[in-house]
Formats: C-alpha cells, structure tokens, sequence
C-alpha cells in the first residue's frame, strides 16, 4: 500500500502560473527570462511559507529547460522532470542553517568553477542563508565578485537584516509578500475539489487566517484538518481543532455594551472562558468585526450582503455612533496588548470590556436623536424606541425653552405657509449645545462659541479672537452636522470672529460652578458640627478643598 504524500508537497507549483500571491516577482522574472537580461545571483526575502524555495526551483527549470531560456517551462523535459523529482545533478541546493562552516562553502565554491555536467546553467539555492558564518560570507564573496558565467546564484532568507552590504549590493532582490487569506482560502477549495474532499467556506477561511500568509503553513493545517474532521473540511471540526472563536460571542458582547448590561458582559466572557476559548484570539476578532462595523458606517456598499454576519453588522452600525467604534477599536487592541500583563488572561480580557463599558457615552447616537436631554439613560432608551422624527413642519423645542413669538428673520424670508421661530440668544443656545452630543475640539467651538442669531433655520456663531485657532473646518462641519441631525433638516450654519457680548456655553457652565460651589462653602459654613470644631479648635476652613456633591446621574 502506497503511502499517500502530503498535500504541501503533492501540490507544490511547478511552473510560474501555478504561484500563488506574487505576482509582482514573477511579472519581473518573467520580463528577464522573455528579454534573456540574466543577472548571477538573485535574492528571494520572505516570511516562511511564501514560497522562496519554490520560486527557485522554478527559475532554476526556466533556466534549464531544454526548450531554451523561457518563463514557461515544459515540464516534460528531462531537464524540467529531474528538477522537479530532486535529481538534477547541475542543480546544488545548500541549507545554510546545517552548513555554516567556511570549509563547506569552499569545497562548493571550487565545484563551482567547473561547467555544468548536461546543462545550460549550474545553479546554486542556498536557503536560510544569513544563517552563513562571517568567513563563510567572505569565501562567497569572492565567486559573486567574478562569477563564471555558467554559475547562477540563487539565495533565499527569512532575515535580510543579517546579511553583509557587501553581499547584498551584489545580488538582485525580490520582496515575497505575506499571501492574502482570500487567495489561500481560494486556492485550498481548489486543492480540495481536486482531491474530492467535502468542504465549506468558512472552514477554509479560519484555516486561510490562521495561516497568517504562509501556503506552507495553510496545506499543513489542511492536511490536519482532513485527518481531524475524518475526510471532510467543515466549519464545526476546524473551530474546535484551531479553537477558533464563535462570533455568535462577540456580536452578543457589543450587544450587551450597547445596553450597558455589565452583569451580561462578564456573564458572557466567564462562559467563554469556561470553553477553554483564547481570549487573545477573542480580541482579535472583536477589532476585526469593529473594523467591518465602521467600514460599514462609512462605505455601507463595502460590506458585502452574502455574508452570513451582515445583519448583525448593520444592526451595530445604526446602534452605535462612529466615534464610539473607534474608540472601541482602540480599546481591543491596547487590551490585546496589554494582555501578557495582566494578571491572568481571563483578567485583562474582563478589564479591556470593563473599560469599553466604561467609555461608552451616556447619549444615544446621533442616528437617533432625542428632542431634549432625559434624565436617565432608561428613559432616554424608551423614548428613543417610541419617538418619530419632526416633520419638516414640525418646529422643535430646545432644551426647557419655551417657544418664542414667530418671527420672520431679516435675512430669511419665510416661505408662503411656514414661519420661523427665534430663539432667545443667550438663553438657548447653551442648552442646545448640550443636546448636540458633540466631543472633542468640535465641542470646544461650540462651548466657545456665542449665538447672534439663533433659528430653526439658520444659526450664526461668533467666536472670540483668542480661541479663533479652533475655526477649522472638519470642526464646524461636525456641528453643522450635528444640529441638521438634531432639527431633522438643513440648517446654515456660519462663523465669524468678534467680540463676545453675551453667554457662551463655556461661560455659563463657569458661572455654574462658581454658584455650586458658593452654595457648597455657605453649607459647610453653617453646618453645626463645623461650626462647633471652629469655635473649640479655633480652626479654619479651607475652601479650597470643598467640592460640591454632584447630583446623581449629573455629569461635573
């Protein structure tokens, strides 16, 4: 009974064409071999797996071929068929990992200068060949300095940095790039149909990523997965042999961080623990599907339909806002970071969900804005449920303001049927900045920022002379877009450098705190207890240490 070969061998490429990943090495070999512009000695960098041996050996049969000098060798040649079985006695391959000394690379050096046995070139593949010893090197040096013109060097390394200048400066390099997983995945379902080994898609798509770029390693992890899932490649038997995580987890981790429910998110990872689940894996895959959430919110056509998460990804796309998902990003992979510091794996897994839920704002996404600011976030969500949008007719109320007069602009005349509503200045436009759910420099502007004229049609922001430097564009956009997101309609929003007449946002929040703190120092002042240790000690009160006691659910 024949032994059957493994599928890394089996199915190794043989000509150019059948090369996976790397086409920009074998569009320029191809060119040199069709232009017959020959250089002596070629250098093929790489991670392991990508295919550098593999390349060689195929150049070397383009170089041999008996059909002459050409990017297509037959094949069936004598020359192409002992290359191909290891034969070829004009074809020397060297491991420099196990011939390091400067003795052997010597010997091999004087053959060199010997013509080829029955054969157009004789061809040299050192592999792993920083692993060489400096006088190895030198010994080298001097062939490629004067190489016969029957000698052809081929030299393959995982590590470039190691080799000398001098010996780099002499050879030609080409760059192998990591495989991308949808090439792998497709070529294993190619192998596989050949084969006539049942298989399924996702299957051969963990089997793709956890092959990190290497075909090697990915016919390697096939070949298990057959013996593992008894003959058939399916999405059941490779999770459990890679322990590839179900994103039916994760997906209900963000649900849970959309409701804020604690309690689920670390009853979810202590049952993901308790599966002997990798938790570095888990946060991996979590910026992944982060990744595809916000690809979705800004190009929702670059997710495709098919897949089977894409309901689940829109849901999170509209449940929270972009801001939110970068950050969230951010978080899974200073987590996975910071993972080995932990305490133990299951630790730093909790506490990077602990700091997403910590994070996470206490307002409802843009997408879905609320008519004023509610008191508790579970109020916010049920009115958020049952709320509808204004009609265009509809004139929305800011904050606690009741309704001015209607009135008709000087600048905007009102349209046959409809009516503007002004707003008192300095009284409303800090409590629509509240509502605007704005953050970071964008927020600063509006903060800084004085209303002159205050619509539901137009809005005209003045700014001071010193905080003008915050006038930059992507910052009024993200409040020009916030406001339309608030009124549910266009809004033309302008700026203008002045100076401030009235309240700023900024101003009326100092002169809040200024006010809770007065009333903190009065309440200290006339406590008993205080007065007591006053008049017996005959102490003093620092008021600089008091600090008022925020009310709950109030934000200081």
């Amino acid at each position: 009974m024949s032994q059957s070969q493994v599928l890394a061998r089996k199915w190794r490429p043989r000509t150019f064409s059948e090369l996976t990943g790397q086409e920009h090495v074998v569009k320029a070999l191809s060119n040199a071999l069709n232009q017959n512009r020959l250089h002596h000695a070629y250098l093929f960098t790489g991670t392991r797996g990508v295919g550098k041996t593999t390349l060689a050996r195929i150049f070397a049969k383009a170089l041999n071929c008996e059909t002459g000098i050409t990017p297509a060798p037959c094949g069936t040649c004598a020359a192409c068929l002992e290359i191909d079985r290891g034969h070829f006695a004009d074809l020397i391959e060297l491991d420099a990992a196990s011939n390091t000394q400067v003795d052997h690379m010597r010997d091999l050096l004087e053959n060199a200068l010997y013509a080829p046995t029955n054969a157009r070139f004789k061809i040299y593949i050192i592999d792993e060949v920083h692993m060489l010893s400096r006088s190895a090197f030198n010994a080298m040096l001097k062939t490629l300095e004067e190489p016969p013109g029957h000698v052809k060097f081929i030299l393959a390394t995982t590590d470039p940095q190691k080799i000398p200048v001098t010996v780099l400066s002499r050879c030609l390099q080409f760059n192998l790039k990591l495989i991308p997983a949808t090439l792998i995945a497709e070529y294993l379902q190619t192998i596989l149909i050949q084969e006539n080994i049942a298989s399924d898609t996702t299957a051969l798509e963990f089997i793709a990523r956890a092959a990190q770029g290497s075909m090697r390693d990915a016919l390697s992890i096939l070949d298990q997965a057959i013996a593992f899932g008894e003959g058939q490649v399916i999405e059941a038997t490779v999770r459990e042999m890679l322990g590839v995580i179900d994103h039916r987890h994760l997906y209900e981790l963000l649900d849970a961080l959309v409701a804020k429910d604690g309690k689920r998110l670390l009853s979810i990872a202590t049952d993901m623990e308790s599966q002997c689940l990798s938790l570095d894996t888990a946060l991996q895959d979590l910026a992944s599907i982060l990744y595809r959430i916000s690809l979705t919110q800004a190009v929702p056509d670059a997710i495709n339909e098919d897949i089977p998460e894409y309901l689940s990804i829109r849901s999170l796309a509209n449940a929270f806002s972009p801001d939110d998902i970068q950050l969230l990003y951010q978080i899974a992979l200073h987590g996975r970071n910071d993972l080995h510091l932990a305490p133990d794996e299951y630790t730093g897994f909790t506490m990077t969900l602990i700091r997403m839920l910590a994070f996470m704002p206490d307002d409802s996404p843009l997408e879905n804005p609320l008519p004023a600011r509610q008191n508790s976030v579970s109020t916010a969500r049920q009115n958020n449920a049952s709320a509808t949008r204004p009609n265009e007719s509809d004139t929305p109320k800011i904050g606690k303001s009741e309704p001015a007069p209607k009135t008709t602009g000087a600048n905007e005349p009102a349209a046959a049927g409809t009516t503007t509503t002004a707003i008192p200045v300095s009284q409303s436009w800090p409590e629509l900045v509240k509502q605007l759910k704005l953050i970071g420099m964008a927020k600063m502007l509006a903060h800084h920022s004085e209303a002159k004229l205050l619509t539901h049609n137009a809005i005209e922001l003045l700014i001071p002379e010193a905080h003008k430097h915050l006038l930059d564009k992507k910052y009024q956009q993200a409040i020009q877009t916030a406001v339309d997101t608030y009124f549910s309609r266009p809004v033309k929003l302008s700026f203008s450098i002045g100076s401030i007449t009235g309240i700023t946002p900024v101003t009326l929040q100092q002169l809040e705190n200024e006010q809770k703190q007065a009333h903190a120092i009065a309440a200290i002042e006339k406590d008993p207890i205080v007065q007591d240790l006053v008049d017996s000690f005959d102490a003093k009160i620092i008021e600089s240490s008091i600090k008022p006691i925020p009310i709950q659910g109030e934000k200081t």
